[in-house]
């Protein structure tokens, strides 16, 4: 693999630091640490500058909080200098990174997402024989068994410049023996390459032609059922040995039964939302959260469900009320 060298003048040059404060104040003008940081725009961006070439930068603490939904997860907020510095990296290494990640990992990455990897799904369902099996896996509590050398390995085989590993590894301490903090920008990055080696692998030692990956979750379709079996033990012991993870479950079923998968059940021919989302679609129209309807309706835009969910806005009398786009009062 060649290994790419000068990442480190190139991420942290003024001009680039300055452009990754313009990404990192997108949508957040109004935050109180995004304006004190422009407030003295010119010193600031100096100060980061000579912290990172003299080797004094360090981040700031963490501000740590609880999220619940949709499960409970312990949520890290960077300082908002220490977001204009993971865009700096980020800018930087992405591309490098990038070009190593195949075409069905659709976590994170521009031009992909949910909608992304639930298209490729359903095809894979429709292309594949009906009565083959599918094998659907998880990994157990992913973010928090990430182990940090292993994932700096995987960082030092593709950057020469040791300078930039070691800013790159700042980010993924948070005072636990394993796992990198949710909640950084360069987590979801550092995701992706962590579990690179599981993509190839899959594609290129067991040779499954249709398969993807989103973050953690990540299935093999048109499978035997034996060879499903056979296939769930071989990425046991690889995950095991070559990243130190485990499963959490793993499901074998036909193709014909449907499958659940990035917030959508879907078989070859139709496509619904889960159950959870309609669940909290109904309790956003009745309390009348307009921010969470929007995004629903969104999340179901090219599913079965949409039809159902624009009846339910409507028995409920609050489509003009509420002031949606006309998009969805048609």
């Amino acid at each position: 693999m060649k290994r790419v060298g000068s990442l480190f003048e190139k991420a942290f040059t003024k001009e680039n630091i300055l452009a990754a404060f313009y990404d990192a104040s997108k949508h957040k003008k109004s935050r109180r640490g995004c304006f004190e940081f422009e407030r003295c725009l010119g010193s600031n961006i100096t100060a980061l500058h000579k912290e990172l070439h003299n080797g004094t930068y360090k981040p700031c603490r963490y501000y740590t909080f609880t999220v619940y939904e949709p499960k409970k997860r312990q949520i890290y907020a960077p300082a908002f200098r220490d977001c204009v510095v993971q865009h700096a990296i980020y800018r930087v290494v992405t591309p490098v990174f990038d070009a190593t990640f195949i075409d069905q990992s659709f976590a994170c990455r521009k031009g992909l997402g949910t909608h992304k990897a639930a298209d490729y799904a359903q095809k894979a369902l429709q292309i594949t024989d009906k009565n083959s099996y599918f094998l659907k896996l998880d990994i157990r509590k992913f973010f928090y068994r990430i182990d940090r050398l292993i994932l700096k390995s995987l960082f030092e085989k593709k950057i020469k410049d040791q300078r930039m590993v070691n800013v790159m590894m700042l980010f993924t301490d948070h005072g636990e023996k394993l796992g990198i903090p949710i909640g950084n920008l360069l987590s979801q990055l550092y995701a992706l390459i962590y579990l690179n080696p599981l993509d190839h692998y899959i594609k290129r030692v067991l040779k499954i032609k249709h398969y993807c990956r989103y973050v953690d979750d990540f299935v093999l379709f048109g499978i035997s059922k034996q060879s499903a079996i056979d296939y769930l033990a071989k990425l046991i012991l690889f995950l095991k040995n070559t990243l130190n993870l485990e499963l959490s479950k793993s499901t074998i079923l036909k193709n014909r039964k449907g499958i659940n998968f990035v917030g959508y059940r879907t078989w070859s021919s139709k496509r619904f939302i889960r159950k959870r989302s309609l669940y909290n679609y109904k309790v956003a129209i009745k309390n009348y959260k307009i921010e969470s309807i929007v995004s629903i309706l969104g999340h179901a835009r090219y599913t079965h469900s949409l039809k159902y969910l624009l009846t339910l806005l409507k028995e409920h009398n609050n489509a003009q009320n509420l002031c949606l786009p006309k998009v969805y009062n048609s």
